[in-house]
C-alpha cells in the first residue's frame, strides 16, 4: 500500500516549478503603473490561476503514472524514481482517481476565473484538462508518438502565462505572450530532460517520445537550444519594458545542468538536471516577474 511520501512523490515535485513560474510571471506582465505595489493587482484571481495550474499539473502526473503503468511502460527499465502504478505501490484505480480528483480540483478553481473574467476560458481549461490526459492516456496518446514538447510549450508557457495576465486585465498582452514563450521554453527542457533520461527504457517499450525519435547527440542540443531560447525570448519582451532583463539573473542557474547534458550525463545523473531545470524555471520566473514588477512600481 502506497504511503503518504509515495503519493507525494507519485505528484513528481520537481516538475512543479513548470506549472507555478509562468502564472507568477504572466500576472506580472499584466502590470501596470500602481501594479508593482498591489495597486490594481486581483489577489484572489491570482490565487485561483495558481491553484489550477498545481492541481492540473499534478493532475496530468498522476495520469501519467496511470497511464503509463497499464501499458507497461515503466516496468525494471526505467532509470528514474518508482512510479505508483508500475512499480505496484498503488492500485490503478486509486491512481486514477487521485488525478480525477486533481483535475476537478483545477476545473472548480478555473470555474470560478471563469466566471468573473469570461465563459470563454472554459474552452480553455477543457482543453487544457484534454492535452493532459492524452499526453499519455486514450488509444493514440500523443506524448508516445512525438509531440509532448508542443503540448507542453502551449499549455505549461503559453496558455499559464497569457491567461494568468488575462483574468487580471481581461485583455491579451504581448508581455505575457514573451514571457509565455520563454517560460514555455523551459519548461520543454524540462520534458527534454525527463525524455533524456529515459531514451532507453522508452524506445524499448514503443513510446517514441521526441528524445527517442531524435537520438541522443541532437536532444541534448534541443536542450540547450530550449534553454537558450529562455533568455533570448527576454530581448522581444526587454524592447517594452528593460527591467524584464532582470531575468539574466537566473542565467547561472542554467550553467549546471546545460554543462552536465553537453558533457554526456546519463542515467540517474540526469535525474539531478531535472531537478535544477525546474529550479531554473523557478528562479527565471521569479526574476523575470520582479523586474516587471519593479517597472510598475517606479512609473
Amino acid at each position: 500500500m502506497a504511503r503518504v511520501r509515495d503519493w507525494v512523490a507519485g505528484a513528481r515535485p520537481r516538475t512543479l516549478p513548470a506549472s507555478l513560474a509562468p502564472v507568477i510571471a504572466g500576472t506580472a506582465a499584466a502590470a501596470r503603473p500602481g501594479f508593482g505595489w498591489g495597486q490594481g493587482l486581483i489577489w484572489w484571481r491570482l490565487a485561483m490561476a495558481l491553484v489550477v495550474a498545481l492541481a492540473l499539473q499534478i493532475g496530468v502526473n498522476y495520469a501519467n503514472d496511470y497511464s503509463d503503468g497499464l501499458r507497461g511502460t515503466d516496468d525494471e527499465r526505467r532509470v528514474g524514481p518508482r512510479r505508483l502504478v508500475g512499480s505496484g505501490l498503488a492500485e490503478p484505480g486509486a491512481v486514477r482517481r487521485a488525478a480525477a480528483l486533481a483535475g476537478l480540483l483545477a476545473g472548480g478553481a478555473g470555474l470560478t476565473l471563469a466566471a468573473f473574467a469570461g465563459w470563454w476560458l472554459l474552452a480553455v481549461g477543457a482543453a487544457c484538462l484534454a492535452a493532459g490526459w492524452f499526453y499519455s492516456g486514450g488509444r493514440r496518446p500523443y506524448g508516445y508518438r512525438g509531440w509532448g514538447e508542443v503540448g507542453v510549450f502551449v499549455f505549461f508557457g503559453f496558455v499559464a502565462a497569457v491567461g494568468s495576465a488575462y483574468v487580471q486585465v481581461e485583455a491579451i498582452t504581448a508581455r505575457s505572450v514573451w514571457v509565455g514563450v520563454g517560460c514555455g521554453c523551459l519548461s520543454c527542457a524540462l520534458l527534454v530532460a525527463n525524455n533524456l533520461r529515459d531514451i532507453t527504457g522508452d524506445a524499448a517499450a514503443g513510446k517514441r517520445t521526441l528524445a527517442v525519435r531524435m537520438g541522443v547527440p541532437r536532444t541534448r542540443l534541443l536542450y540547450t537550444a530550449l534553454v537558450a531560447g529562455a533568455f533570448v525570448g527576454l530581448i522581444p519582451l526587454a524592447l517594452s519594458e528593460p527591467w524584464a532583463m532582470l531575468g539574466l539573473a537566473a542565467l547561472p542557474f542554467a550553467v549546471g545542468p546545460l554543462a552536465r547534458v553537453l558533457r554526456g550525463a546519463a542515467g540517474l545523473e540526469l535525474i539531478g538536471v531535472l531537478a535544477a531545470t525546474g529550479r531554473l524555471l523557478a528562479v527565471y520566473g521569479l526574476t523575470v516577474a520582479t523586474g516587471l514588477w519593479l517597472a510598475s512600481a517606479l512609473t
